[in-house]
């Protein structure tokens, strides 16, 4: 670029939008414009307010290293480093799924029980196994006053991410983590257990879209040949670790709604509540003990 050329935002999106298209980006519109927005640090608005705002050398430099990032399949918002989950912004890892729309709906779910159990009780302890980025009990946390959540993971580089999205959140003091594979060095009973495990079946990840099978860490997609180990150990550890009128909310494959609730029927649970996504595909499910 010289200063006889200006590049303009408008310039730039239309540009971005061509070579996204190009590369077989579905929402290449859509991709440009966060990816634009991003980097410059601007809403999505300013995109149109700013549209005739001509971009320095080192601006443009920054969003055409992003696009070749973009064009080898890398997603949107691990190039930006972060995105927004129930209205926290959260920092993304190599150790940390990139959290999904749906898993908000798992939030939407638990908020009215978590609420509920809080008014009764003063305070209530969440439980979120495998919290990757710390998505799920932060955002609980962030709606609800009176709940504290220990967050567990395998991975110390996943529970860093997740302290530090506490703490960008404000949200450090009612949010502690653990190193745990699943139950293994949980201590206590809580009010909540929560989670969104691996649930992709194992020979199916290599069908997967590039953008989660090479950037999503693998042992947060594999759930062993049929999908469901990880359920099976949450259906036969978390009674030990619940509250007698607590509750256990997963997010859930599509396909899986009758075979994991069977998981926990048969570890003594009955499901309250089936959820669906925005697709119509089954997506969370809630449990409760039979005898509560």
């Amino acid at each position: 670029m010289s200063e006889a050329h200006p590049i303009t935002v408008a310039m730039i999106l239309a540009a971005a939008r061509q070579e996204l298209a190009a590369a077989g980006i579905a929402d290449a519109r859509g991709d440009a414009r966060h990816l634009v927005a991003g980097i410059l640090g601007w809403s999505l608005g300013d995109l149109v307010l700013k549209d005739q705002e001509v971009l320095s050398p080192e601006a443009l430099e920054r969003i055409e290293r992003a696009l070749v990032r973009r064009h080898a399949r890398e997603p949107v918002y691990r190039i930006l480093g972060s995105r927004n989950f129930y209205g926290l912004e959260l920092a993304l890892s190599t150790e940390t799924l990139e959290p999904r729309p749906d898993t908000e709906l798992v939030v939407d779910a638990l908020l009215p029980y978590l609420k509920r159990q809080a008014a009764e009780k003063g305070t209530v302890r969440v439980l979120d196994l495998g919290t990757g980025t710390g998505a799920i009990a932060l955002a609980l946390l962030n709606e609800c006053a009176e709940a504290r959540a220990l967050a567990t993971d395998i991975s110390e580089g996943a529970l860093q991410t997740a302290r530090e999205n506490a703490r960008r959140n404000g949200l450090s003091d009612r949010f502690a983590t653990c190193h745990s594979d699943w139950f293994d060095a949980i201590e206590g009973r809580f009010d909540m257990i929560v989670s969104n495990p691996p649930y992709i079946e194992r020979g199916m990840i290599g069908e997967l879209e590039p953008e989660v099978r090479l950037h999503d860490p693998a042992r947060a997609l594999d759930g062993g040949v049929d999908g469901l180990d990880c359920y099976r150990i949450i259906a036969a550890g978390a009674e030990a670790c619940l509250e007698p009128d607590g509750y256990v909310g997963l997010e859930i494959g599509f396909d899986q709604k009758q075979t994991v609730t069977d998981l926990f029927e048969d570890a003594g649970f009955k499901r309250i509540e089936a959820l669906r996504d925005h697709a119509g595909q089954d997506r969370v499910l809630i449990f409760k003990t039979k005898q509560a």
